[in-house]
């Protein structure tokens, strides 16, 4: 199958956090309060997808009140926090959109998102991702680094193969 012919199934879009919106550093200040970088170019692709009228949902295996906040600010609905087995999450997150896998694409990084990336009918992953998700049959490897721009290149994408 063509990338424009897996691009034009797609309906909905999950992303991993850490090491794909962030660059996967955890920056605590002296009162334990969190912080992380979210690249505004990623958060306009989001925007993006969801004016395309496709979905977007956020699945990461971290909690934390800062993606609460951020996710608010991009009109993202879906949001699967604290999941450790992701593809217990991409089965919930069917299970709500009654979509099958060829219908969803994901970007993930890390061992973590492996089986979920196998899963999907789109997938990719950052430039700097870890060797054993860049090895994955398929996958579209970004030029972009995590947390510098790649879900929005990954947007681009699946946008640009919809026309």
């Amino acid at each position: 199958m063509t990338l424009k012919e897996k691009a034009q199934k797609i309906k909905l879009l999950i992303c991993d956090v850490d090491g794909v919106l962030t660059d996967g550093k955890i920056y605590i200040g002296n009162e334990g309060e969190l912080f992380k970088a979210f690249d505004v170019k990623d958060g306009l692709g989001i925007k993006m997808l969801l004016a395309n009228g496709i979905d977007v949902a956020i699945l990461t295996a971290r909690s934390s009140e800062i993606l609460k906040c951020r996710t608010r600010e991009l009109g993202i609905t879906n949001v699967l926090q604290g999941q450790r087995d992701k593809v217990i999450g991409l089965g919930e997150l069917l299970r709500r959109s009654g979509l099958n896998a060829e219908e969803v694409a994901y970007i993930g990084d890390d061992v973590n998102c492996y089986e979920l990336l196998c899963s999907v009918g789109m997938k990719a992953c950052p430039a700097d991702a870890c060797n054993m998700v860049k090895s994955i049959d398929n996958i579209k490897v970004m030029l972009k680094n995590w947390g510098e721009g790649c879900l929005r290149e990954f947007v681009e994408m699946i946008n640009l193969s919809r026309l």
